[in-house]
């Protein structure tokens, strides 16, 4: 009879004894402490599967490596590209998979927290070039990395500079970051210039030009990348898609080509032969200038240049750097030599067509900064003699005619220059600008108009705008407030109303101020107690019919008489006139917020009857216009500031802001006579007053 067993340590050895199937479907007693024989067995079974898995796992590894069955770095790549962040929201899911293009698309007009973009905003544009191994701007302390791709620059939301370094002489596109030169061997082309391959669908901006495309890609590129990044992702057609995708990269390749067959063609030559022969150490000279190096550079190109006088890229080399040490100097000496310099290298035999450009344009950049408006015409017309076909030089000079006053020299230049490119927009708002200040307001209007909507590089300028809104409100035209709107909206304007083009911000601005607003209270007080013997003096200089009341020059009027009699201006006496009134002038002596004000007058004004002044305003934010009513007829007279009209009263003073538009009417039957005192705006700090320039 079989024993019985004990319910509980039958348990326990079921729990010892259970099978274990193995992976050959067999079932074996696993555990120890068997009866037996049978105990034996079943260690031994255990330690012979034990050796088969790992002989198993072994070859399988063998196998995986030697036959590449699995791609680890895929395996291990794909688990990166889903492993979830905790601290993403949904939204966000998808930027990991994102991130190369969201890095090379980068806004330094929108930098995320704490990035900041002034230090890139200071480069040239050429030194803002993107680096071949760069992805896009990170923060480090808060500065963003100089190796930010150029399409990242072009669609900045900060104007970009102008191109006033090495217009023709492309930099290094890594710009000055911790190692921009190591590892370049093959980064030098065959011209000697130093640049890097242009990397691919990078738009280019062309020589000389400001602003080129860099709106356009403003308003469209930022807008589709937050679209593309605000919307969820859908799943598309396998047939769409394919297309998609076909379509896409065939238009890609197509732009690439393009670009790549437009940069070489841009790609300017800057070495001839001589300068080939000694490329090694024009490089060595470029790079040390590159790297900021002034001192050590000027040494090496001045040497290059004792030992090769003839070497036209040396010479340019050895201006460069004059130049950029001018600016870290800020010294007028250097800059002089850097100019004496460019003309050297022009000069000398067997330059390059591309340096005699290079070199004669920078010249006439640097003489126009010195003020030598007439040594920057003559070099410009030099260019324009070399370069005849050259549309770009001579919109150039047609603005060096303007800078020395000769309208009738521009005129002609652009009436050339539109013969053969008539839809120039450049010289068509110059060519209407020339023709608003012959007062031919009518014929003016297209030229300003058409040139402004081609939207070309220097056309978006308040001038402009100013000057076809003027011309429009002349032939009573209402559309000329749409494009003083279209002038606030650009940020030439402070609004529709307020049209000044030299201003200080955050300024308050009004059209009408009372004497308390101002702070000038005792000045105000001043001129209203003694108004009568100002009164009396003007009328005495008024009766002695010298002349002294000289007719208004700004082409302000519509019609009438309207004449001035000026005794401070721009912070100045003018000339001999207090001796005609010598009591006003001392008075006014007292009050420096109106006689230090070197941004507005000091004068009396007469206007008779049946004048109109045009709607019009001041150049400057930076005054208020007191007005002292002086001899004032009943009825008839009358200013408008913005939407209010005001009348003058004798003896009293009306405060206005003439950054405002405004507008006079005289129609009465005898004249209007008033003294005017332009003060200083009250919110301006005593550096402004002083440092502010003249106007």
């Amino acid at each position: 009879m079989a024993q019985r067993k004990n319910p509980k340590s039958h348990s326990r050895k079921e729990g010892k004894t259970s099978p274990v199937e193995s992976k050959n479907g067999k079932r074996t007693e696993g555990g120890g402490g068997g009866e037996g024989d049978g105990g034996g067995g079943a260690k031994y079974s255990m330690f012979t599967w034990v050796v088969v898995l790992a002989l198993l796992g072994v070859w399988s590894s063998l196998a995986v490596v030697y036959f590449d069955i699995v791609d680890y770095d895929s395996v291990i790549g794909l688990r990166e590209a889903v492993r979830p962040n905790p601290a993403d929201s949904p939204e966000d899911k998808t930027e990991s998979s994102e991130h190369v293009t969201e890095s090379t698309n980068q806004q330094p007009a929108e930098p995320q927290a704490g990035e900041s973009v002034a230090a890139a905003s200071s480069e040239t544009p050429a030194e803002q070039g993107a680096s071949e191994s760069g992805g896009g701007p990170s923060a480090h302390g808060g500065e963003v990395s100089g190796s930010q791709d150029v399409d990242s620059e072009i669609q900045a939301a900060v104007p970009l500079p102008p191109m006033v370094e090495d217009d023709f002489v492309p930099d290094d596109p890594r710009g000055d970051g911790e190692h921009p030169y190591e590892d370049e061997a093959n980064t030098i082309d065959t011209t000697g210039v130093l640049v890097e391959e242009p990397p691919p669908q990078k738009s280019e901006v062309a020589s000389g030009q400001e602003l080129t495309s860099s709106k356009f890609t403003k308003e469209d590129e930022p807008v589709m990348e937050a679209e593309n990044q605000s919307k969820a992702p859908v799943e598309p057609e396998p047939e769409s898609q394919t297309l998609r995708e076909t379509a896409s990269i065939t238009k890609a390749h197509a732009t690439e080509e393009e670009l790549k067959e437009k940069a070489k063609k841009k790609k300017p030559k800057l070495l001839n032969k001589l300068d080939k022969t000694i490329k090694a150490e024009l490089d060595a000279a470029e790079k040390l200038r590159k790297k900021g190096k002034l001192e050590e550079a000027l040494r090496m190109f001045e040497a290059l240049v004792h030992q090769h006088p003839h070497s036209p890229r040396s010479r340019y080399g050895k201006a460069q750097v004059e130049d950029d040490l001018a600016e870290k100097l800020r010294s007028n000496d250097m800059l002089q030599r850097a100019i004496n310099t460019y003309r050297e290298a022009a000069e000398l035999p067997d330059v390059t067509s591309d340096l005699l450009r290079a070199a004669l344009k920078r010249r006439a950049e640097r003489q126009r900064f010195l003020g030598r408006m007439r040594g920057s015409l003559a070099t410009l017309e030099k260019l324009v003699q070399v370069f005849p076909e050259d549309i770009s030089l001579k919109n150039d000079l047609g603005v060096a005619h303007l800078l020395v006053g000769d309208n009738k020299g521009a005129k002609r230049v652009y009436e050339e220059v539109l013969a053969v490119a008539p839809g120039d927009g450049f010289a068509k708002v110059h060519y209407g600008f020339i023709l608003k200040s012959e007062n031919k307001i009518a014929e003016s209007i297209p030229y300003l108009k058409e040139g402004l909507e081609t939207g070309e590089p220097g056309t978006d300028d308040g001038r402009f705008y100013f000057h076809l809104g003027d011309a429009l409100q002349r032939v009573r035209d209402e559309s000329a407030y749409h494009w003083y709107e279209l002038g606030h909206q650009r940020g030439h304007f402070a609004s529709v109303w307020q049209r000044s083009l030299y201003n200080v911000d955050g300024l308050k601005a009004q059209p009408w101020w009372t004497p308390r607003e101002t702070g000038y209270t005792d000045l105000v007080k001043a001129l209203e107690r003694n108004w009568r013997t100002i009164r009396d003096e003007a009328l005495a200089v008024m009766d002695q019919s010298t002349g002294l009341f000289i007719p208004e020059e700004e082409n302000l009027r519509e019609k009438g008489e309207w004449g001035q009699y000026t005794l401070w201006q721009q912070g100045r006496k003018a000339g001999t006139s207090c001796q005609g009134v010598p009591k006003t002038c001392s008075l006014m002596e007292r009050y420096p917020e109106a006689t230090g004000c070197k941004r507005g007058q000091i004068k009396f004004s007469v206007m008779q009857p049946g004048t109109h002044v045009w709607p019009h305003t001041g150049p400057t934010n930076c005054r208020l216009r007191m007005h002292l009513g002086l001899v004032i007829p009943k009825h008839g007279c009358r200013i408008r500031c913005t939407n209010q009209t005001r009348e003058w009263e004798e003896g009293k003073v009306l405060i206005f802001d003439d950054s405002f538009e405004h507008e006079v009417w005289q129609d009465a039957d005898s004249y209007r006579l008033i003294f005017i005192v332009d003060v200083w705006h009250p919110e301006l700090t005593t550096h402004q007053r002083q440092t502010l320039s003249a106007i």
